[in-house]
C-alpha cells in the first residue's frame, strides 16, 4: 500500500493522524478548543463570486454563484429580521468569516430574482458526523466544486444537528431545501447532489426518499468517504480500526455515538442508507480512502446500487484518510480526486 501513495500523501495523513489525536472529539461529539481556533479563521469569498446568505425557518443556506451585475442587484433577498440573525449577520461581517457578500440592504425589495444558472446547481450537504455545524472548510468545497464543475451554482446547508435536534431534522432540513431549489425553477436534472462524510450519507438518505415518495431526482450524486453505516458494523471497522488516522483507536470518536438516531434506529434506510434498496438511482461517483473505518460504508453501498442497474464509479484511493479531498491540490491523491470530480460533474468518461 504504502508504495502507491504520494510523499505529501503519507505526510498530510501524519499530519491528520497528529491533528486528531490532539484534538479528540468530546463523548458528546462536540469539538476540542483546538478544533474550534482552526475553524474560526476568516474565509473570503473571491472577488468573481458571491456568497449569498438565505435564512428558512429552522436553518440557514448559502448560495455560492458568479458576482451579481448592478442590474441583478436592484432586488434581492428577503431576511428574517430575528436576533439570532441579526447575530449571524454580525458573525459574518467579523471573527468567523472576515470579509463576505452577504447582502442586508434595506433599499433593496424584498422579492430575490434569481434565474437559475444553465450550468445547474450542485447541492452541498457538509460533513461532521450529525453534530458539528458548517464551517469555512465547506466555503472552500464549495468554490472548488464551483471551479472544477466549469460554473455550477452551488447551495450549501448548514443543517440542523444533534444531539440538540436528532433524526429526522437533519433529513427534513435537506428536503426542504432541495425543494427550495426546485421552486427557483430548476428541474431534478439539473442538480447535483453532492456530500462528504455524514452529508454524503444524508445526500443518499434524500435521494432513497425523493425515489420513495416520487419527487424529482438530482442529475446525479457525489460522496467523499459517505457515513452509511451507524451501526458500525462493516469489515472496514475492524480491519482498519488500527490503522484509520481520523476515528481509528479509539470508541469515543463521533462515528461511536448514537444521538443522532436516539428516537429510532440505525438500521432505518435514512438514517443507515447501506439498508437501503438503489433502484432507480441516478448515476453515483463515490469515493473513499483506503484506510477508512468506513470504507465498508461507500464500497457496500456501491455494490448494492450496482446490483440494482445504477452506474455508479467507485474510486478507492490507495492510503488515504477520510475526507483526504480537503486536501485540495496540496497533495497528489487530493489533486486527484478533484480531477475525477470535475470530469464526472461535465459528463466526461472516468
Amino acid at each position: 500500500m504504502e508504495n502507491k501513495v504520494s510523499v505529501r500523501g503519507r505526510m498530510a495523513r501524519k499530519m491528520v493522524e497528529i491533528a486528531n489525536h490532539l484534538s479528540p472529539v468530546a463523548d458528546n461529539g462536540s469539538k476540542s478548543e483546538l478544533r474550534d481556533k482552526l475553524f474560526a479563521r476568516d474565509w473570503k469569498c473571491p472577488e468573481h463570486l458571491q456568497l449569498i446568505g438565505i435564512e428558512m425557518e429552522t436553518f440557514h443556506m448559502e448560495l455560492l454563484r458568479e458576482r451579481m451585475s448592478v442590474e441583478e442587484r436592484d432586488c434581492f433577498i428577503e431576511h428574517k429580521e430575528t436576533a439570532e440573525h441579526q447575530k449571524s449577520v454580525d458573525e459574518w461581517n467579523g471573527k468567523s468569516f472576515g470579509q463576505t457578500d452577504i447582502q442586508n440592504d434595506e433599499s433593496m425589495d424584498n422579492a430575490w430574482r434569481y434565474t437559475p444558472n444553465p450550468k445547474g446547481i450542485i447541492f452541498q450537504l457538509h460533513g461532521g458526523g450529525y453534530y458539528l455545524d458548517m464551517n469555512n472548510s465547506y466555503r472552500d468545497v464549495a468554490v472548488q466544486y464551483r471551479d472544477v464543475s466549469g460554473g455550477m451554482d452551488v447551495l450549501t446547508i448548514d443543517y440542523r444537528v444533534a444531539p440538540a435536534f436528532p433524526y429526522p431534522a437533519a433529513l427534513e432540513d435537506a428536503l426542504e431545501a432541495y425543494q427550495w431549489i426546485l421552486e427557483q425553477g430548476y428541474e431534478g436534472s439539473d442538480i447535483v447532489v453532492a456530500g462528504d462524510s455524514a452529508g454524503g450519507g444524508l445526500g443518499l438518505a434524500l435521494c432513497l426518499y425523493l425515489r420513495d415518495n416520487d419527487m424529482p431526482l438530482p442529475k446525479s450524486v457525489i460522496t467523499m468517504s459517505a457515513w452509511t453505516d451507524l451501526t458500525c458494523t462493516g469489515e472496514s471497522y475492524e480491519k482498519n480500526f488500527n490503522i484509520d488516522p481520523v476515528f481509528g483507536g479509539t470508541r469515543d470518536s463521533v462515528v461511536f455515538q448514537n444521538e443522532y438516531y436516539r428516537n429510532d434506529s440505525p438500521e432505518n434506510p435514512y438514517i443507515s442508507p447501506v439498508f437501503g434498496k438503489y433502484d432507480g438511482f441516478p448515476p453515483m461517483l463515490m469515493q473513499v480512502g483506503e484506510c477508512e473505518m468506513l470504507l465498508s460504508d461507500t464500497v457496500t453501498v456501491a455494490e448494492k446500487a450496482k446490483a440494482a442497474g445504477v452506474k455508479v464509479n467507485m474510486h478507492i484511493y490507495p492510503g488515504m484518510f477520510h475526507i483526504f479531498q480537503k486536501g485540495m491540490s496540496m497533495y497528489p491523491e487530493s489533486k486527484m480526486a478533484w480531477d475525477e470530480v470535475g470530469r464526472f460533474l461535465r459528463g466526461e468518461k472516468l
